[in-house]
Protein backbone atom coordinates (compact mmCIF):
# COMPACT_ATOMS: atom_id res chain seq x y z
CA UNK A 1 0.00 0.00 0.00
CA UNK A 2 1.14 3.29 -0.89
CA UNK A 3 1.98 6.06 2.21
CA UNK A 4 1.86 9.57 1.39
CA UNK A 5 2.60 12.32 3.62
CA UNK A 6 0.94 15.76 3.69
CA UNK A 7 2.34 19.02 5.48
CA UNK A 8 1.36 22.48 5.52
CA UNK A 9 4.28 24.90 6.06
CA UNK A 10 5.15 28.54 6.35
CA UNK A 11 2.54 31.38 7.03
CA UNK A 12 -0.86 30.04 7.28
CA UNK A 13 -3.48 30.08 4.53
CA UNK A 14 -7.35 30.44 4.64
CA UNK A 15 -8.23 26.62 2.70
CA UNK A 16 -5.04 24.64 3.69
CA UNK A 17 -7.38 23.36 5.78
CA UNK A 18 -9.64 22.18 2.79
CA UNK A 19 -6.42 21.09 0.85
CA UNK A 20 -5.56 18.64 3.75
CA UNK A 21 -9.09 17.41 4.20
CA UNK A 22 -9.18 16.24 0.34
CA UNK A 23 -5.67 15.02 0.10
CA UNK A 24 -6.45 12.46 3.18
CA UNK A 25 -9.97 11.87 1.63
CA UNK A 26 -9.13 11.25 -2.01
CA UNK A 27 -5.88 9.41 -0.56
CA UNK A 28 -7.83 7.39 0.82
CA UNK A 29 -10.38 6.85 -1.68
CA UNK A 30 -7.06 5.84 -4.01
CA UNK A 31 -6.38 3.22 -1.68
CA UNK A 32 -3.41 4.82 0.33
CA UNK A 33 -2.45 5.09 3.78
CA UNK A 34 -2.05 9.13 4.35
CA UNK A 35 0.30 10.50 7.49
CA UNK A 36 -0.28 13.70 8.54
CA UNK A 37 2.69 15.47 9.08
CA UNK A 38 2.61 18.42 11.86
CA UNK A 39 4.38 21.60 11.89
CA UNK A 40 5.88 21.69 8.50
CA UNK A 41 9.58 21.10 7.94
CA UNK A 42 9.95 21.65 11.17
CA UNK A 43 8.09 18.62 12.41
CA UNK A 44 9.02 16.42 9.69
CA UNK A 45 12.48 16.38 11.24
CA UNK A 46 11.13 15.68 14.62
CA UNK A 47 8.91 13.27 13.44
CA UNK A 48 5.84 14.46 14.47
CA UNK A 49 3.78 12.18 12.15
CA UNK A 50 0.20 10.64 12.70
CA UNK A 51 -1.54 8.31 10.69
CA UNK A 52 -5.09 10.31 9.31
CA UNK A 53 -8.55 8.66 8.48
CA UNK A 54 -11.64 10.07 7.20
CA UNK A 55 -12.26 10.97 10.24
CA UNK A 56 -9.51 13.18 11.21
CA UNK A 57 -10.54 15.78 8.56
CA UNK A 58 -13.88 16.15 9.36
CA UNK A 59 -15.69 19.37 9.87
CA UNK A 60 -12.46 21.76 8.52
CA UNK A 61 -13.41 22.87 5.07
CA UNK A 62 -15.06 25.93 6.73
CA UNK A 63 -12.55 26.51 9.33
CA UNK A 64 -9.08 29.10 8.62
CA UNK A 65 -5.42 28.21 9.65
CA UNK A 66 -4.52 24.68 9.47
CA UNK A 67 -5.10 21.91 11.63
CA UNK A 68 -1.37 20.26 10.62
CA UNK A 69 -0.60 23.30 12.18
CA UNK A 70 2.71 25.23 10.51
CA UNK A 71 6.02 26.49 10.81
CA UNK A 72 9.38 28.19 9.56
CA UNK A 73 12.48 26.18 9.80
CA UNK A 74 15.80 27.05 9.52
CA UNK A 75 17.44 23.36 10.19
CA UNK A 76 15.57 21.62 7.28
CA UNK A 77 17.54 24.33 4.89
CA UNK A 78 20.44 22.56 5.67
CA UNK A 79 22.30 19.62 4.59
CA UNK A 80 21.99 17.96 7.98
CA UNK A 81 18.55 19.07 8.54
CA UNK A 82 17.58 17.67 4.89
CA UNK A 83 19.20 14.10 5.83
CA UNK A 84 17.55 14.10 8.61
CA UNK A 85 13.97 14.37 6.99
CA UNK A 86 15.16 11.78 4.51
CA UNK A 87 15.94 9.54 7.30
CA UNK A 88 12.68 10.31 9.20
CA UNK A 89 10.61 9.71 5.65
CA UNK A 90 12.17 6.62 5.23
CA UNK A 91 11.78 5.29 8.83
CA UNK A 92 8.01 5.97 8.41
CA UNK A 93 7.84 4.23 5.29
CA UNK A 94 6.78 7.49 3.00
CA UNK A 95 8.01 7.97 -0.75
CA UNK A 96 5.23 10.74 -1.36
CA UNK A 97 4.81 14.04 -0.11
CA UNK A 98 2.35 16.68 -0.69
CA UNK A 99 3.46 20.19 0.23
CA UNK A 100 1.03 23.23 0.66
CA UNK A 101 2.33 26.28 0.67
CA UNK A 102 4.36 29.26 -0.44
CA UNK A 103 7.51 29.93 -2.42
CA UNK A 104 9.82 28.62 0.38
CA UNK A 105 7.90 25.63 0.95
CA UNK A 106 8.53 25.11 -3.05
CA UNK A 107 11.99 25.50 -2.61
CA UNK A 108 11.63 22.96 0.67
CA UNK A 109 9.92 20.38 -1.88
CA UNK A 110 12.66 20.80 -4.65
CA UNK A 111 15.15 19.92 -2.16
CA UNK A 112 13.56 16.83 -1.16
CA UNK A 113 12.59 15.71 -4.50
CA UNK A 114 16.10 16.34 -5.95
CA UNK A 115 16.92 13.45 -2.84
CA UNK A 116 14.09 10.69 -4.28
CA UNK A 117 11.01 11.73 -2.77
CA UNK A 118 8.31 12.38 -5.18
CA UNK A 119 6.33 15.71 -4.05
CA UNK A 120 3.60 17.21 -5.30
CA UNK A 121 3.02 20.70 -4.38
CA UNK A 122 0.25 22.68 -3.71
CA UNK A 123 0.37 26.61 -3.75
CA UNK A 124 -0.95 27.84 -0.45
CA UNK A 125 -0.25 31.17 0.69
CA UNK A 126 -2.21 34.74 0.93
CA UNK A 127 0.68 36.37 -0.87
CA UNK A 128 0.26 35.16 -4.72
CA UNK A 129 3.65 35.26 -5.05
CA UNK A 130 4.25 31.49 -6.30
CA UNK A 131 5.11 32.25 -10.10
CA UNK A 132 3.65 29.19 -11.41
CA UNK A 133 0.19 29.85 -10.95
CA UNK A 134 -2.51 32.16 -11.55
CA UNK A 135 -3.69 32.05 -8.30
CA UNK A 136 -2.73 30.81 -4.62
CA UNK A 137 -5.14 28.94 -1.96
CA UNK A 138 -5.88 32.06 0.85
CA UNK A 139 -5.32 34.67 -1.95
CA UNK A 140 -9.11 35.56 -2.38
CA UNK A 141 -9.88 35.34 1.02
CA UNK A 142 -7.24 37.59 1.95
CA UNK A 143 -8.18 40.13 -0.41
CA UNK A 144 -12.06 40.40 0.66
CA UNK A 145 -10.46 40.39 4.06
CA UNK A 146 -8.78 43.84 3.01
CA UNK A 147 -11.55 45.06 1.17
CA UNK A 148 -14.11 44.57 4.28
CA UNK A 149 -11.73 46.36 6.04
CA UNK A 150 -11.34 49.47 3.58
CA UNK A 151 -14.85 49.73 3.36
CA UNK A 152 -14.92 50.45 6.87
CA UNK A 153 -11.74 52.53 7.26
CA UNK A 154 -13.41 54.32 4.50
CA UNK A 155 -16.23 55.44 6.55
CA UNK A 156 -14.54 56.95 9.28
CA UNK A 157 -12.31 58.82 6.88
CA UNK A 158 -14.67 60.91 5.25
CA UNK A 159 -15.95 61.36 8.44
CA UNK A 160 -12.87 63.03 9.59
CA UNK A 161 -11.89 63.96 6.00
CA UNK A 162 -8.22 62.42 6.30
CA UNK A 163 -6.10 60.48 4.44
CA UNK A 164 -5.81 56.75 5.47
CA UNK A 165 -2.88 54.40 4.30
CA UNK A 166 -3.74 51.06 5.12
CA UNK A 167 -0.77 48.34 4.68
CA UNK A 168 -1.43 44.91 4.10
CA UNK A 169 0.72 41.89 3.57
CA UNK A 170 3.63 41.44 0.82
CA UNK A 171 7.06 41.60 1.16
CA UNK A 172 8.19 40.59 -2.23
CA UNK A 173 4.59 40.37 -3.84
CA UNK A 174 2.12 43.23 -4.06
CA UNK A 175 -0.69 41.09 -5.43
CA UNK A 176 -2.96 41.82 -2.20
CA UNK A 177 -2.51 45.49 -2.53
CA UNK A 178 -2.67 45.28 -6.50
CA UNK A 179 -5.95 43.42 -6.29
CA UNK A 180 -7.40 45.05 -3.38
CA UNK A 181 -6.39 48.44 -4.67
CA UNK A 182 -8.44 48.35 -7.98
CA UNK A 183 -11.98 46.47 -6.25
CA UNK A 184 -11.67 49.00 -3.29
CA UNK A 185 -11.51 52.35 -5.31
CA UNK A 186 -7.70 53.41 -3.75
CA UNK A 187 -6.13 56.19 -5.12
CA UNK A 188 -3.01 55.09 -4.93
CA UNK A 189 -0.87 51.83 -4.31
CA UNK A 190 2.16 51.18 -3.41
CA UNK A 191 4.21 47.57 -3.76
CA UNK A 192 7.56 46.49 -3.43
CA UNK A 193 7.97 45.90 -7.59
CA UNK A 194 7.60 49.58 -8.45
CA UNK A 195 9.35 52.56 -7.63
CA UNK A 196 6.87 55.13 -6.04
CA UNK A 197 6.10 58.53 -6.69
CA UNK A 198 5.60 60.93 -3.29
CA UNK A 199 4.66 64.09 -5.39
CA UNK A 200 2.38 62.65 -7.56
CA UNK A 201 0.70 60.38 -4.76
CA UNK A 202 0.20 64.03 -2.97
CA UNK A 203 -0.72 65.55 -6.05
CA UNK A 204 -3.71 63.13 -6.15
CA UNK A 205 -4.80 63.96 -2.89
CA UNK A 206 -4.92 67.45 -2.97
CA UNK A 207 -6.64 67.34 -6.55
CA UNK A 208 -9.20 65.30 -5.31
CA UNK A 209 -9.99 67.34 -2.26
CA UNK A 210 -10.03 70.43 -4.24
CA UNK A 211 -12.78 68.47 -6.08
CA UNK A 212 -14.73 67.82 -2.95
CA UNK A 213 -13.00 64.84 -1.83
CA UNK A 214 -13.59 63.69 1.45
CA UNK A 215 -11.03 61.18 2.30
CA UNK A 216 -7.87 59.51 0.24
CA UNK A 217 -7.15 55.92 0.43
CA UNK A 218 -3.97 55.03 -0.28
CA UNK A 219 -2.62 50.96 0.09
CA UNK A 220 0.66 50.01 0.60
CA UNK A 221 2.62 46.28 0.69
CA UNK A 222 4.45 45.72 3.76
CA UNK A 223 7.50 45.22 1.25
CA UNK A 224 7.16 48.62 -0.63
CA UNK A 225 10.62 50.63 0.01
CA UNK A 226 9.17 53.21 2.39
CA UNK A 227 8.12 53.35 6.37
CA UNK A 228 4.14 53.65 6.38
CA UNK A 229 4.85 56.35 9.35
CA UNK A 230 7.45 58.03 7.52
CA UNK A 231 5.02 58.06 4.50
CA UNK A 232 2.00 59.24 6.57
CA UNK A 233 4.56 62.43 7.54
CA UNK A 234 5.59 63.14 4.07
CA UNK A 235 1.85 63.18 2.82
CA UNK A 236 0.69 65.02 5.81
CA UNK A 237 3.34 67.69 4.73
CA UNK A 238 2.87 67.86 1.66
CA UNK A 239 -0.97 68.00 1.27
CA UNK A 240 -1.90 69.72 4.79
CA UNK A 241 -4.39 67.07 5.54
CA UNK A 242 -4.40 64.53 8.15
CA UNK A 243 -2.99 61.28 7.77
CA UNK A 244 -3.22 58.25 9.56
CA UNK A 245 -1.69 54.36 8.94
CA UNK A 246 -3.77 51.53 9.11
CA UNK A 247 -1.56 48.56 9.62
CA UNK A 248 -3.87 44.85 8.78
CA UNK A 249 -1.21 42.83 9.50
CA UNK A 250 -2.14 39.07 11.18
CA UNK A 251 -6.31 39.78 10.33
CA UNK A 252 -5.56 38.71 6.14
CA UNK A 253 -4.28 35.49 7.41
CA UNK A 254 -7.64 34.30 9.28
CA UNK A 255 -11.29 33.46 8.42
CA UNK A 256 -13.27 30.86 6.92
CA UNK A 257 -11.93 30.30 2.85
CA UNK A 258 -14.17 31.93 0.58
CA UNK A 259 -15.63 29.24 -2.17
CA UNK A 260 -12.68 30.40 -4.25
CA UNK A 261 -10.28 28.82 -2.33
CA UNK A 262 -11.79 25.89 -0.87
CA UNK A 263 -12.56 25.61 -4.75
CA UNK A 264 -8.87 25.23 -5.71
CA UNK A 265 -7.44 23.59 -2.87
CA UNK A 266 -10.36 20.90 -3.13
CA UNK A 267 -9.08 20.66 -7.12
CA UNK A 268 -5.60 20.82 -6.83
CA UNK A 269 -5.05 18.89 -3.65
CA UNK A 270 -7.12 15.69 -5.89
CA UNK A 271 -5.44 16.13 -8.69
CA UNK A 272 -2.24 15.93 -6.80
CA UNK A 273 -3.53 12.17 -5.71
CA UNK A 274 -4.35 11.65 -9.01
CA UNK A 275 -0.69 12.03 -10.19
CA UNK A 276 0.65 9.75 -7.43
CA UNK A 277 -1.70 7.09 -7.98
CA UNK A 278 -0.06 7.33 -11.27
CA UNK A 279 3.33 7.32 -10.23
CA UNK A 280 3.76 10.68 -12.17
CA UNK A 281 7.11 12.67 -11.37
CA UNK A 282 7.43 15.34 -9.16
CA UNK A 283 4.68 18.08 -10.00
CA UNK A 284 3.43 21.81 -8.93
CA UNK A 285 0.17 21.96 -9.69
CA UNK A 286 -1.83 25.18 -9.57
CA UNK A 287 -4.63 27.28 -12.01
CA UNK A 288 -3.84 28.20 -15.26
CA UNK A 289 -6.59 30.19 -17.88
CA UNK A 290 -8.91 28.76 -14.81
CA UNK A 291 -7.87 25.34 -15.33
CA UNK A 292 -6.24 23.13 -13.02
CA UNK A 293 -2.85 21.90 -14.73
CA UNK A 294 0.07 20.56 -13.49
CA UNK A 295 3.81 21.22 -14.31
CA UNK A 296 7.74 20.30 -13.70
CA UNK A 297 8.50 21.08 -10.08
CA UNK A 298 12.02 21.78 -10.82
CA UNK A 299 10.75 23.88 -13.36
CA UNK A 300 8.08 25.68 -11.44
CA UNK A 301 11.00 26.52 -9.22
CA UNK A 302 12.48 28.80 -11.80
CA UNK A 303 9.57 30.86 -12.65
CA UNK A 304 9.52 34.63 -11.58
CA UNK A 305 6.80 36.23 -10.88
CA UNK A 306 5.78 39.88 -12.48
CA UNK A 307 3.35 42.42 -11.57
CA UNK A 308 0.01 43.14 -13.85
CA UNK A 309 0.83 46.27 -15.25
CA UNK A 310 -2.46 46.77 -17.02
CA UNK A 311 -4.32 46.26 -13.57
CA UNK A 312 -1.38 48.81 -12.44
CA UNK A 313 -1.80 51.10 -14.46
CA UNK A 314 -5.58 50.90 -14.70
CA UNK A 315 -5.40 51.99 -11.06
CA UNK A 316 -4.34 54.89 -11.87
CA UNK A 317 -6.81 55.97 -14.41
CA UNK A 318 -9.41 55.26 -12.16
CA UNK A 319 -8.49 56.87 -9.22
CA UNK A 320 -8.37 60.37 -11.20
Amino acid sequence: MKKIGVLTSGGDAPGMNAAVRAVVRCGIEAGMEVYGIERGYAGLLEGEIRQMERRSVGDILQRGGTILKTARSEKFTTEEGQERAMTVLDTFGINDLVTIGGDGTLRGAIDLARRGVRVMHLPGTIDNDVAYTDETIGFDTAVETVLDAISKIRDTSSSHQRTTIIEVMGRHCGDIALYAGLTGGAESILIPEIEYDINDISRKIVMGRNAGKLHSIIIKAEGANVDSQELAKTIEAKTDRETRVVVLSYLQRGGSPTMRDRLLATLTAAKAIDLLAEDSESKAIGTQDGKIVPIDLFDAGKMKREPDMDMYNLIEVLAK
